[in-house]
């Protein structure tokens, strides 16, 4: 499910869960351990992050096993997206780039923004769908206005529209930009550019960067947490989590 290689300091991690990268709780405990693993190598000095799938990042979570979870399961399931990824991915004291290919939907954009840099293929596309499958883009909530402002976050958010990489780029939700054949070259490249630096300061610098940016982030992640596990005990919710997985349009309750 996850493929990790250290090679000149460099720690690639690529999710590997075919056909779409769907995210399982295994998957997130192995990228997690992945994360604590390169953390704690003394080799490594900075962490890519990307895809052994091509033409698909992440689809986000993996509907059709989470619409049979218990509201005890989505929660710890949202919990170590929303939550302990980003806790880990804050104090971990090495620099992380998400290389990002294909197509990036929901959870899979909650994986993407713990990275400290993001670097989109050109040909990516991006997108909120929760509200189509019964579900909220809670994390985004915190997350999208502070980058890009308030209305456009809920535009973005609320009509759940896919969007390409140049618009990313001009919203400022990644980094950089490269071709898609040489997305994970270019990730790497500013790796090797983080991995040059003294490892002492990059590590003093980073925690500095995240306390000084946190913003409240913590606990609107906490907050995204406990929306999310209120809206899976909604019939619209089961209504929409089994449209999707009958490949049907839901029929949502009237008021």
């Amino acid at each position: 499910m996850i493929r990790l290689e250290v090679t000149d300091g460099i720690a690639e991690i690529l999710l590997d869960n075919p056909p779409v990268n769907a995210l399982t709780d295994a998957l997130l405990d192995a990228l997690m351990a992945a994360l604590r693993e390169a953390g704690r190598d003394p080799r490594v000095r900075a962490v890519v992050l990307g895809s052994a799938i091509p033409s698909r990042f992440c689809a986000g979570l993996d509907l059709p096993r989470f619409k049979d979870s218990s509201p005890a399961e989505a929660h710890a399931t949202v919990d170590r997206l929303y939550s302990q990824l980003f806790e880990l991915q804050s104090g971990l004291p090495k620099p992380t780039i998400a290389a990002i290919s294909g197509a990036v939907r929901g959870g899979g954009m909650s994986v993407a923004i713990t990275c400290d840099m993001l670097v989109a293929a050109d040909d990516a596309s991006f997108g909120y769908p929760e509200l189509e499958v019964g579900l909220l883009p809670a994390i985004h909530f915190t997350h999208l206005p502070r980058i890009v402002g308030r209305y456009r976050a809920f535009d973005l958010l609320f009509t759940g529209r896919v969007f390409d990489a140049r618009e990313a780029m001009t919203l400022g939700l990644v980094s950089r930009t490269a071709p898609a054949d040489l997305v994970l070259s270019e990730a790497h490249k500013l790796a090797r550019v983080f991995a040059a630096k003294s490892p002492a300061l990059m590590r003093l610098g980073k925690a500095a960067f995240v306390r000084a940016t946190d913003n409240g982030y913590r606990q609107g992640a906490a907050n995204a947490v406990d929306l999310i596990s209120t809206v899976f005990g909604t019939d619209d919710c089961r209504e929409g989590l089994a449209a999707f997985t009958e490949k049907r349009l839901p029929t949502w309750a009237r008021d």
